[in-house]
């Protein structure tokens, strides 16, 4: 049997009114915002389902909320019988492949992404920065820019998500991504400014990071019950001191995502369903994995859930 990883977006996939459906189909969908809420103190059904947009995307909100949506769908899932033989998460979604594998509760969870938000959120004030994703250059060729631009001027640029072969994310100071930008349309490459108020998976987290390791030693990690693949290692962690390490590196590392999902299928992974809104993972997967016996869905929808079934069952 081939193997089924479940993969869970993070910032970027949210949108006002998402989980709507799951709500309105499954009773545990409530149960999951209610414990979301008594955990972060917050609105989070509400936030969800009406927003404002604002809101919703000021990263302390935005992360808890998230994650409550991304772990509905996978439980919804799981309801149905399809169970991951392995789990990832880009960035925040880490927290519910956490949920997922059994590694912490989902109070522990929510709690923990709620300090996350807030210190990356604080670390973004204090230090302003800016992303930058950048489509057509390879991982090398774009190293090559940032080394020639660190030579010519000090400050903060490093490589923040390896999404796919050709779609990198850069992460530092507003100033040198600008230049990398400038740079890269130079080359007659794409280059497109994110809306970010940090730079996220930069050495500008390394205070936040540092925090947040504090934060993250009060809480019991336990053994998964299979390989979460680390966004740090890009290999399926089964330690659970590791993994706790890993998460806090995490903040100011970059997202291995392109080897990730090729390492899913070096271990036998042919099946990858997005469990969270929208089909960022989806297609970042279809744009890494070089081989024409893997399939992909998305679990955005209650509907969604017969399409998988169906689709598993050809």
């Amino acid at each position: 049997m081939a193997k089924v990883a479940f993969l869970f977006p993070g910032q970027g996939s949210q949108y006002v009114g998402m989980a709507r459906e799951f709500l309105e189909k499954f009773d545990f969908a409530r149960q999951i915002f209610d414990q979301a809420g008594q955990a972060t103190g917050l609105d989070i059904e509400d936030l969800i389902l009406n927003g404002p947009e604002k809101e919703l995307t000021r990263t302390v909100n935005l992360q808890p909320c998230l994650t409550a949506v991304d772990v509905i769908c996978a439980k919804a899932l799981m309801e149905e019988g399809l169970m991951p033989n392995a789990v990832a998460g880009h960035s925040l979604g880490e927290y519910p492949a956490l949920w997922a594998c059994g590694v912490l509760g989902f109070s522990d969870c929510i709690k923990l992404v709620r300090e996350r938000g807030r210190l990356m959120e604080e670390a973004a004030a204090k230090r302003p920065g800016a992303m930058a994703a950048v489509i057509g250059l390879e991982r090398q060729e774009l190293q090559g820019l940032v080394d020639k631009i660190l030579q010519d001027e000090k400050g903060v640029l490093s490589i923040a998500n390896h999404n796919s072969r050709e779609q990198i994310v850069v992460t530092g100071e507003k100033a040198l991504v600008k230049e990398l930008c400038k740079r890269v349309k130079e080359l007659g490459k794409r280059a497109i400014m994110l809306k970010v108020s940090g730079a996220y998976h930069s050495p500008l987290m390394k205070e936040a990071s540092e925090e947040f390791g504090k934060i993250i030693s009060r809480f019991t990690f336990k053994s998964p019950s299979i390989p979460v693949y680390t966004n740090v290692s890009a290999e399926g962690e089964t330690d659970p001191e590791v993994i706790a390490r890993l998460l806090k590196e995490q903040m100011c590392s970059p997202v291995r995502w392109y080897e990730i999902v090729n390492n899913m299928y070096r271990d036998g992974v042919r099946i990858f369903i997005e469990t969270g809104p929208k089909k960022v993972l989806s297609n970042l997967v279809r744009k890494s994995v070089d081989a024409d016996d893997i399939k992909v869905f998305n679990a955005e929808k209650p509907s969604d859930i017969d399409v998988i079934k169906e689709g598993l069952s050809m």
